[in-house]
């Protein structure tokens, strides 16, 4: 792990997030890069990786299984995947919150059926294929995770179990019903592209001042 290059994508965060980070330099080869809206910032860490595979992680992500990344990665090359993604869990909060994770991991199992989904919480993407498709979308402002996941056949898509641990903040932030509502709405548009365009008001700026990926 020591040796793998870790990219972090600061919106012009004000909560000393560029030194927390620099603070690990003695243990990863870790580096802080211009950020932006989630898409600019993952897009700005895909065009500095050189590497056969990119891993997105949003920045309130903790894995929940430490064997998770390799599993992963062992899966991709085996079955020559272009896109893994993993479960979501939320770990703080009540019910309601987890409740609202686990229907949007069992609705990630039931797009197989149709149009596997996976989020930015955490993504990895065969490098090649994602500048294919264009990387993720810099006009959209939501769900641009969601779009590019979605052109990526199901045969070269997996969910590996293990999970990563997600926080409440959204929920808290925006409330339960109006996110709810916002990915039931995300999903019946899927082949909208005119929707995705449009400013969901998603990326509010948080009390510090900078949008979070």
């Amino acid at each position: 792990m020591s040796s793998t290059r870790v990219l972090v994508a600061d919106a012009n965060s004000t909560d000393g997030t560029p030194e927390l980070v620099r603070s690990f330099s003695d243990r990863l080869n870790v580096s802080v890069i211009h950020g932006g809206v989630p898409s600019v910032g993952r897009n700005q860490g895909a065009a500095q990786s050189h590497t056969p595979y990119l891993l997105f992680l949003d920045a309130d992500i903790e894995l929940a299984d430490p064997s998770l990344i390799r599993r992963c990665m062992e899966l991709a090359q085996r079955k020559q995947l272009h896109c893994v993604t993993t479960n979501i869990v939320c770990n703080e909060g009540g019910w309601l919150d987890k409740l609202f994770y686990a229907g949007n991991d069992i609705f990630q199992y039931l797009s197989y059926l149709h149009r596997p989904f996976a989020t930015g919480m955490f993504m990895l993407f065969e490098r090649n294929r994602f500048w294919d498709l264009g990387g993720f979308n810099e006009q959209i402002l939501f769900a641009e995770d969601y779009r590019l996941s979605q052109q990526v056949e199901r045969k070269r898509f997996a969910v590996v179990r293990g999970g990563v641990y997600t926080t409440n903040r959204r929920f808290k932030k925006m409330g339960h019903l109006r996110v709810g509502w916002l990915f039931l709405w995300t999903a019946m548009n899927y082949w909208n592209e005119k929707y995705f365009l449009r400013d969901h008001k998603y990326w509010a700026p948080e009390p510090d001042g900078a949008p979070r990926a």
